[in-house]
């Protein structure tokens, strides 16, 4: 089978637990690339921290990111929006007054901004960490901006709790909540999933599931996985999201992309 669109997760599946890229994996990427196959990123990053990574890979073209909220063209130009799923700061008014109560920390993004109202050193290296320039304010309800985005970030003993009350509740009302990692959780649009971006995408290229291939490693990348024909979880990944592929290949740490693309590509 010849796989014409690699999606590719990137934080615990493309990159190492130290948030490095081999450079095996990006010789084997731009092997894959030179054949002709469109390599696309699907992250939860924003745009501007999930740039550097596609130019240290050498490429440009389309980025999914935002967990599928924003999908974004790359080139020598600059970035430019494609396509968002966007809500409004009113919708998670009552989650900002919950996470404000319990000290827990967050954020809100727009496309291409990440806005907070107050920052820890535990979260300046975290924000480091993902190559992201956070804008602080004073109130993120003020901004009366359209969101693709709301996160929270703290212990994962923490987020658990806050997961089941706000399930328990549905306080996140007609919107979508997902475990983006151990540490994150994220609300966005009913419409945003990095499936549905793929599946445009996809349409707008004229290429079938069958041809996809979608690499992950959590429970975000299930649905771009399932609309893939092939949906590969590296080894690292949660039991839920190992059940639910088509394949597993090695950890992120054991260049599991790399041996995926040899093996399914080259």
């Amino acid at each position: 089978m010849t796989y014409r669109l690699i999606a590719l997760d990137v934080d615990g599946t493309l990159l190492t637990d130290e948030h490095e890229l081999t450079d095996q994996t990006i010789q084997t990427i731009r092997e894959v690339h030179d054949q002709g196959a469109h390599i696309v990123l699907c992250t939860g990053r924003a745009p501007d921290s999930t740039l550097p990574l596609l130019q240290q890979l050498g490429l440009e073209g389309t980025m999914i990111t935002h967990n599928g909220a924003a999908t974004v063209y790359a080139d020598e130009r600059g970035l430019t929006l494609v396509n968002e799923f966007a809500f409004t700061l009113p919708e998670i008014e009552s989650m900002l007054g919950y996470v404000r109560k319990e000290g827990i920390h967050f954020d809100v993004c727009t496309s291409f901004n990440m806005y907070i109202e107050r920052i820890s050193e535990y979260e300046k290296q975290m924000y480091k960490k993902f190559l992201i320039t956070p804008k602080l304010v004073t109130d993120v309800s003020e901004l009366g901006l359209p969101i693709v985005k709301y996160t929270l970030f703290g212990q994962s003993d923490i987020l658990d709790k806050v997961q089941k009350e706000w399930e328990e509740q549905q306080l996140y009302g007609h919107l979508r909540m997902i475990r983006s990692g151990d540490l994150f959780i994220d609300v966005m649009s009913p419409a945003a999933n990095k499936g549905n971006a793929l599946k445009a995408l996809a349409a707008s290229l004229e290429i079938d599931p069958s041809e996809i291939m979608a690499i992950g490693n959590y429970y975000n990348d299930l649905e771009m996985m399932d609309f893939a024909g092939l949906g590969i979880a590296v080894a690292n990944s949660p039991e839920g999201v190992l059940k639910a592929a088509d394949a597993v290949t090695s950890s992120n740490n054991e260049q599991g992309v790399h041996e995926a693309l040899v093996k399914y590509c080259l």
